[in-house]
């Protein structure tokens, strides 16, 4: 695997703020990544069979988000394309 030298910089700097090694940072991005994208397809596929979800519905995940993560509710953002 080549990276360009600016990147693995980066990312060197990156896991030595977090204490971790530089693969174990690249292992942990990389599942992140997968994990978001099982989650957007996930609500493809639910909104093909269900339709889109609703404001309210997508205000209802965004606060549950939150709440699981720890974080304080915010002034409801427009929704970004896929």
């Amino acid at each position: 695997m080549s990276l360009p030298h600016d990147l693995a910089e980066a990312i060197d700097r990156a896991a030595e703020t977090e204490g971790t090694s530089f693969s174990a940072w690249l292992a942990d991005t990389a599942a992140h990544r997968l994990r978001l994208q099982a989650g957007r397809t996930g609500v493809a596929e639910w909104e093909a069979e269900n339709g889109p979800l609703t404001a309210e519905e997508l205000a209802e995940g965004l606060s549950r988000a939150r709440a699981l993560l720890g974080r304080q509710p915010t002034k409801q953002r427009s929704r970004r394309s896929a």
